[in-house]
């Protein structure tokens, strides 16, 4: 349930993005009222109040943010079939609930560590982009970069899970790549926590304080928290990732889907420094990472087997 304080007593946090996958854990971890957008109705919930409408209807973000404490802005789209699909999510998105917010005195944007390299892929550009309109903005800002967010629910690494199960992981790039990896919690808890207070102007990376890891050290947690000793690495060179990209993309195109493994993802996934930088630092006089690797992958096994994933 989620733990919210007497209505009325707090003017309401407003939350794009509340019923994805971090957007649920920010609003399950809140201890004030919640005002939410939704695109399709959602069942009550206690301390929620849930507005009807997605990032291209300004009058929905115009009530979602209207009285609201602080704004967070959680919603995005990290995969898309061309430009324009990141450009609206990611962009436009950004730019319309920046105005809604016009005199909200606290607006929380979430990034990514992809913005840092936007060469890299269209998704990187788009949230760059997004970033920089959050920047010339006149409210009282801050960006939070997250790297790889994992937990409870999330389908994005189900993937690398099903392989470690096996004892075995992916290593695409240079051997000695390193990643940033959160668990979901702490990145809701580190929101929350700027909605209140913190640096303010700044762009800040967080991770789970661990100075990242290898893909190797990565795989072999997940398999740990399967049982398995160790996860046994398969490399994966940047032509070769190309390659499965592109016949991904083709399968995907047959089934009208889009590609898990898209070729601007693996241009994003065999870069070498996905670790974040300072960000933890900065936040921690009101936060800091509580869930190591181990922990938060067995936690994020044990709801995987819950649901049936594994």
């Amino acid at each position: 349930m989620t733990e919210i304080t007497a209505p009325g007593a707090l003017p309401p946090i407003a939350l794009t993005g509340a019923t994805g996958f971090v957007g649920r854990r920010v609003v399950a971890l809140a201890n004030r009222p919640v005002r939410a957008l939704t695109r399709r109705p959602q069942p009550p919930q206690p301390g929620v109040e849930w507005v009807l409408g997605d990032l291209d209807d300004t009058n929905a973000l115009a009530r979602l943010c209207d009285g609201a404490a602080a704004v967070l802005h959680i919603a995005g789209v990290v995969n898309a079939a061309d430009e324009a699909g990141f450009v609206a999510g990611n962009v436009t998105g950004t730019a319309n609930v920046l105005d809604a917010a016009a005199g909200v005195p606290r607006f929380v944007h979430v990034s990514s560590l992809a913005a840092r390299e936007p060469r890299l892929s269209l998704y990187g550009a788009s949230k760059a982009q997004g970033d920089a309109l959050v920047m010339a903005s006149t409210l009282d800002w801050v960006i939070v970069r997250p790297p790889g967010v994992y937990g409870p629910g999330d389908a994005e690494m189900r993937d690398l899970f099903s392989l470690a199960r096996f004892g075995l992981g992916l290593a695409p790039g240079r051997p000695s790549a390193r990643i940033s990896l959160i668990h979901v919690d702490d990145l809701a808890r580190a929101l929350l926590a700027l909605a209140n207070a913190g640096p303010s102007r700044e762009i800040l990376e967080i991770d789970d304080g661990s100075g990242g890891y290898t893909h190797g050290q990565h795989a072999s947690a997940m398999a740990r928290a399967m049982g398995r000793a160790r996860a046994r690495m398969i490399p994966i060179s940047n032509r070769l990732l190309g390659f499965a990209a592109s016949v991904a993309t083709l399968v995907a195109g047959w089934k009208g889907e889009l590609p898990k493994l898209s070729r601007d993802r693996a241009f994003y996934l065999a870069h070498p420094d996905w670790v974040a930088r300072g960000g933890n630092e900065r936040l921690g006089a009101i936060w800091q990472p509580q869930i190591g690797l181990d922990d938060g992958m067995a936690d994020t096994v044990r709801d995987y087997r819950q649901r049936g994933w594994l």
